[in-house]
């Protein structure tokens, strides 16, 4: 299944770094959601990626957003990850069932056991209001983020 914009975002709940139950109906009426799905925690790519997001944090506080990184990894490896990072963000456990989550969302990579690097941007009544998607290997630029929270004003 393939999102588009102006589809509802499918609900989810997942463990945070915290052990914390988080779902995205959590937000609802209250905050815009910035999912982003990424392959594995302490990959290259991915410490990039997420270290980019921890350091321009700001722009996403002031989009009045709520930044949810998801990957297949364990609550444990997301805990020690967000912990040697230094994130202030949620990082999400796709763990069990594995990747039903990515899944949901259509960047589930069945051959690689693991989510595409995939961002999904979510207003407050919950629609899809922005996504992309790259290709394996390939980093997200933070220009697209900016680009993608101006949808939400």
């Amino acid at each position: 299944m393939s999102l588009i914009i102006g589809d509802q975002a499918p609900d989810f709940s997942l463990t945070n770094q915290f052990g914390e139950t988080v779902s995205l109906s959590d937000f609802r009426g209250k905050k815009n959601v910035v999912v982003v799905f990424y392959p594995l925690s302490f990959s290259g790519i991915c410490t990039g990626e997420l270290c980019e997001l921890r350091d321009n944090f700001a722009q996403f506080e002031r989009a009045d957003v709520e930044l949810l990184a998801i990957s297949v990894d364990s609550k444990f490896v997301q805990k020690l990850f967000a912990e040697q990072e230094g994130y202030k963000f949620s990082v999400l456990a796709d763990f069990w069932p594995h990747g039903g989550v990515a899944k949901e969302y259509g960047v589930f990579l069945e051959e690689n056991g693991i989510a595409n690097r995939a961002t999904f941007v979510i207003n407050k009544d919950g629609q899809l209001v922005a996504k992309f998607v790259t290709a394996p290997g390939q980093a997200r630029s933070l220009g697209e983020y900016e680009k993608a929270l101006a949808t939400l004003h």
